[in-house]
């Protein structure tokens, strides 16, 4: 399976992302309605997030530390040249997905968390060591 169909995989509902990112469901809806971030949806309309969108939700996170408002978020993100991809479910995704054990899906979360560098944001992509209290 290739680095971009792992990254653009479909995997986090939104209570995991919630607490991966420390962020509301409201602030990531509100990111969501501002074209930030493009979660896959499900039949049933659940939004199921990708690593690059966790990625890009704790990059905007940072951001807003830093003092940035949305429309300052949105010309950082176009100046980088990285539009925000829409994640979909797709037949090759989904069923990458559903063969993905619980253990393997934890040790590719943990092997994202260990090597951000291999990711297309660098090294603020799973901000170092903020996830890491999730793995013991």
């Amino acid at each position: 399976m290739s680095d971009n169909i792992r990254r653009n995989m479909a995997l986090f509902p939104m209570g995991i992302v919630m607490k991966l990112t420390d962020l509301t469901a409201r602030q990531i809806r509100y990111y969501e309605q501002h074209e930030l971030i493009h979660p896959a949806r499900t039949e049933g309309k659940q939004r199921l997030f990708s690593f690059n969108d966790v990625d890009r939700l704790l990059e905007i996170k940072a951001l807003i530390e830093q003092g940035l408002n949305i429309a300052g978020i949105k010309q950082v993100i176009s100046m980088k040249g990285e539009p925000a991809e829409r994640t979909e479910i797709t037949n090759k995704s989904e069923q990458a997905r559903k063969e993905l054990t619980d253990k393997q899906l934890h040790q590719l979360l943990k092997q994202q968390l260990l090597h951000p560098g291999s990711s297309r944001m660098g090294d603020t992509a799973l901000i170092r060591g903020e996830l890491s209290r999730f793995f013991h």
